[in-house]
């Protein structure tokens, strides 16, 4: 039996955000639905919505950091129960059978994981819908559980702005010994800073505007940069053995290599597309890399959840009604926010 769920939708590339219903597709054994408290908004929800990207399929419902509570369950769920609190990020499901997924990152499944929303669902050709609305479903292999202890309007963005950069800071290996450098300050970049400093390394900023110092520091880095600096980017050579590059547009990635340590990386996950050409001469000279990362895996992000309500880290949010989903776009696109917006689902019903 489907259901009428009501969301706010994209129905083409250039119209605002408006209200929407859709019909839920059925249900099957494994399958969680869950009533969305919360949703995150993301970068990629307004890139999707105006189809930068050239991939859209509208209608599009966007929002892949969801956060709620579990409202049923299928036959064959063992993994939740009703009134978890519980998330979904960035997927819903993934081939499960090539080896990205045998090794538990279906973010990179070679067939294609099924992303929470704007994809096509692999047994049923239905398009997905995501947290703009009143309720999500997904198998229970992709649902992670919510520590009930930190503040749930700001776990959402943990979701996918938190593995983002939880991910290359557990695959390089990041420690106390570790000194790691993020470049841009917004939703990625207060993360990555918050779980670096939480993991114990000594983390900087690099950043354009001196304003952003006391922010930095307030969030667990030790100290920031300015990028436009000539004798501050002098002095911070050779010193980084990961840089975080959050920057969600073409930059020139230049000025940092030479602030990589030997066997430094500096790893993209804030922008896709091609990048501005880079020498290879200080790469060589160090064997130093340039990387790239896309989200992380389920159990990687349930590893991150539960690293978080250890250390009772959350996102720095602002709460928004579904109804000024628009006006939190045009404010995203100028950084006018800190650091992520999040929709508290229960101002949707206004709009019944």
């Amino acid at each position: 039996m489907t259901q009428q769920i009501l969301a706010y939708a994209a129905l083409d590339a250039k119209s605002p955000l408006v209200p929407f219903k859709f019909e839920q597709r059925k249900s099957r054994p494994d399958d969680v639905i869950i009533d969305i408290e919360y949703c995150g908004v993301c970068h990629s929800d307004l890139h999707q919505a105006r189809n930068d990207w050239g991939f859209s399929r509208y209608p599009i419902v966007p929002g892949h950091e969801v956060i709620g509570r579990v409202k049923s369950i299928g036959s064959a769920v063992t993994k939740f129960k009703v009134g978890e609190l519980v998330g979904i990020g960035c997927m819903v499901d993934s081939c499960r059978s090539c080896s990205a997924c045998h090794q538990g990152l279906e973010q990179y499944c070679e067939q294609g994981n099924t992303g929470t929303y704007g994809s096509v669902d692999r047994h049923d050709q239905s398009i997905t819908y995501g947290g703009y609305s009143q309720t999500i479903i997904a198998s229970q292999d992709f649902v992670l559980r919510v520590p009930e202890n930190l503040d749930t309007q700001a776990v959402a963005p943990i979701l996918c702005a938190g593995i983002t950069t939880w991910s290359p800071l557990r695959h390089w290996k990041v420690g106390p010994k570790s000194k790691v450098a993020v470049v841009g300050l917004g939703g990625l970049g207060h993360m990555a800073i918050k779980l670096a400093h939480a993991l114990g390394a000594d983390v900087t900023l690099f950043t354009r505007s001196p304003s952003k110092e006391q922010d930095a520091k307030d969030l667990g880095a030790d100290r920031i940069v300015l990028s436009t600096d000539e004798q501050q980017m002098k002095s911070a050579q050779n010193q980084f053995d990961l840089i975080i590059d959050t920057v969600p547009y073409d930059h020139d990635l230049k000025p940092y290599i030479p602030t990589l340590a030997l066997n430094g990386t500096i790893v993209l996950v804030g922008y896709l597309g091609e990048i501005s050409a880079t020498n290879t001469v200080p790469l060589i000279l160090g064997r130093k890399s340039i990387a790239g990362s896309l989200i992380g895996g389920i159990q990687e992000t349930q590893e991150l959840l539960d690293f978080c309500g250890e250390h009772n880290i959350v996102s720095d949010v602002e709460v928004i009604k579904m109804q000024e989903i628009n006006e939190a776009f045009e404010r995203m696109q100028k950084s006018d926010v800190k650091y992520r917006f999040v929709i508290d689902l229960k101002s949707l019903q206004a709009s019944a």
